[in-house]
């Protein structure tokens, strides 16, 4: 009789598995210690002990001092997850400037950088960015740091199957291989063996609003990114919600007005059309030759100029409607509003959007989301990549964003 061969799992899987729950395991439980990292993920402890003191020597985590219980044996050793000389990197590649920072694992901002766009050429524009990123990983590195991956904003959706950048209105890019130039960018620059992801830049700061965030996450959170473009990054159960090809939350371009004003994607009516920072600096006389006048836009807003203010202030009355469309849409806990269109409008466009969602509110007899500022402020969409690349290592099961480009192997 034939016996069959036992079946034996791939150890080197199994071992990363476990590193990656006890991980997970010490960002959702601060100061956790071996015997409840072992309770919580069914491990033994000693297979917790062995991952632990591996983790110690690759300076992931640190050993508090130990708590005392009142009890007689060995008191439980607290463990932190700290990442020490860790470094994570995140791109804002947006339709002007390109912003780059440095971050830990749990969101300080070590370093950051920004430039004017020079060119609107994909190539250009690539190149310009890995530029920017390789100098601050440089720095970083000298000091001893490790890179764990970048993570790169995009103004537009990119399709989740493909890897292409599908539209990017506002810097006039349409169906670009995005992954195919940062993979020949990065190979020149040295840096083809770090892993890197990109996607929509409103997806990515929402992933740092809940990445970089006190525990428990606020979920489902709908991330509303307002600038030059106008769109949506949305958390539910833990995970993005990109949609079937990973244009979902482009909720820039729904419609709010019938045959309305023109809008960057060819369409009338679209939110961006009377929210986007260009109609707000057009209505303010902020804005010529397609250029945004961000220093007199800033510096009217400081003065309380009536007529800046005045711009910013419808431009929140739309944006609350757009708030109460997200809200029946997805039911989430906390709406976050981030982007340089509410660094410039402050309180001005805030409580005039809240208002406005207030008033669907009381008329629904409903109580609406919290509305809050993003954290990050206008770096939101670049710490966010950073923050991706961290989900990224801590949730392998998930889908990662598009992806990281592997060139094909040089013929012999």
């Amino acid at each position: 009789m034939h016996t069959p061969a036992p079946v034996t799992g791939d150890q080197a899987l199994v071992k990363n598995i476990n590193r990656i729950a006890m991980l997970r395991l010490l960002r959702e439980h601060a100061g956790i210690s071996r015997a409840g990292l072992s309770e919580r993920s069914g491990l033994t402890r000693s297979t917790v002990s062995l991952l632990i003191k591996e983790l110690i020597d690759e300076g992931w985590l640190v050993e508090s001092d130990a708590f005392v219980t009142g009890t007689v044996g060995r008191r439980p050793t607290p463990l932190r997850l700290v990442g020490k000389n860790m470094v994570l990197l995140g791109v804002d590649l947006g339709p002007d400037v390109i912003q780059v920072v440095a971050t830990s694992i749990d969101g300080e901002i070590l370093e950051s950088s920004q430039a004017a766009l020079r060119s609107k050429d994909p190539d250009e524009a690539c190149h310009q960015l890995v530029e920017m990123a390789t100098a601050l990983c440089a720095k970083m590195t000298r000091g001893g740091s490790r890179l764990l991956g970048i993570g790169v904003g995009l103004h537009g959706p990119v399709d989740k199957r493909s890897g292409m950048l599908e539209y990017a209105p506002n810097i006039g890019w349409r169906h670009v291989e995005i992954g195919r130039r940062f993979g020949a960018e990065l190979a020149q620059a040295g840096l083809a063996d770090v892993p890197v992801y990109y996607h929509n830049e409103a997806d990515l700061a929402a992933v740092g609003e809940t990445e970089f965030c006190e525990r428990p996450v606020d979920d489902p959170l709908v991330y509303v990114s307002c600038g030059v473009g106008v769109g949506a990054g949305i958390i539910l159960n833990h995970a993005l919600f990109t949609g079937a090809s990973g244009s979902a939350g482009e909720i820039g371009h729904t419609t709010l007005v019938i045959d309305g004003q023109p809008c960057s994607c060819g369409r009338l009516g679209c939110a961006e059309a009377y929210i986007g920072l260009k109609a707000i600096a057009a209505a303010a006389g902020c804005f010529q030759d397609d250029v945004i006048d961000r220093r007199a836009l800033r510096a009217r807003m400081s003065a309380r100029d009536p007529a800046t203010r005045s711009a910013f202030a419808r431009a929140g009355a739309v944006l609350g409607v757009l708030l109460q469309n997200a809200w029946t849409t997805f039911n989430p806990q906390v709406i976050v509003l981030g982007g340089e269109t509410v660094t410039l409008g402050g309180d001005t466009l805030l409580d005039a959007a809240t208002e406005v969602l207030a008033q669907y509110a009381q008329r629904a007899g409903l109580t609406p989301p919290v509305v809050k500022a993003a954290r990050y402020s206008d770096l939101a969409t670049a710490v966010g990549g950073a923050a991706y690349v961290l989900h990224a290592i801590l949730n392998p099961h998930q889908q990662a964003l598009q992806s990281q480009y592997v060139a094909a192997p040089a013929s012999a």
